[in-house]
């Protein structure tokens, strides 16, 4: 997954509008769009910074250098390349026995069949904040 796609499913998982996030990181709606749709190459490093730095991801990330956010270490899954508020101050956070299972099993689905779970889950978070 290349850096337009990224950017368009960080975007989405915020629930946000290519002018919200244009607004939110203080650059033209029309920037957002040209990223989200045409391959001509990636935006500047420090466009790409704050970018990375609104979504908490890494750079590298988010341009498509690693290939997710999660890594294995013998039988637990851990979150990484998430930013926390010092730059100093990154840690892996270990996920639960749960998340653990759940990721295991994801695994194991076509790219199709992940981002149908992907949209099941959303959507059951959808439901869980509209009974609050």
């Amino acid at each position: 997954m290349g850096f337009k796609e990224r950017l368009k499913e960080l975007r989405k998982s915020k629930k946000m509008t290519q002018e919200a996030l244009a607004s939110a990181i203080g650059i033209p709606e029309s920037t957002i769009r040209r990223y989200e749709s045409v391959d001509d190459g990636l935006p500047r490093r420090e466009r790409l910074e704050r970018i990375a730095d609104f979504f908490e991801v890494s750079v590298d990330y988010l341009i498509g250098r690693k290939p997710d956010i999660f890594f294995n270490q013998g039988d637990n899954l851990y979150l990484v390349e998430l930013k926390t508020s010092s730059p100093n101050d990154k840690k892996d956070k270990k996920l639960s026995e749960f998340e653990n299972l759940f990721f295991y099993e994801l695994e194991k689905l076509s790219e199709e069949d992940k981002k149908k779970a992907l949209e099941h889950v959303r959507y059951l978070r959808y439901l869980a904040e509209q009974q609050k």
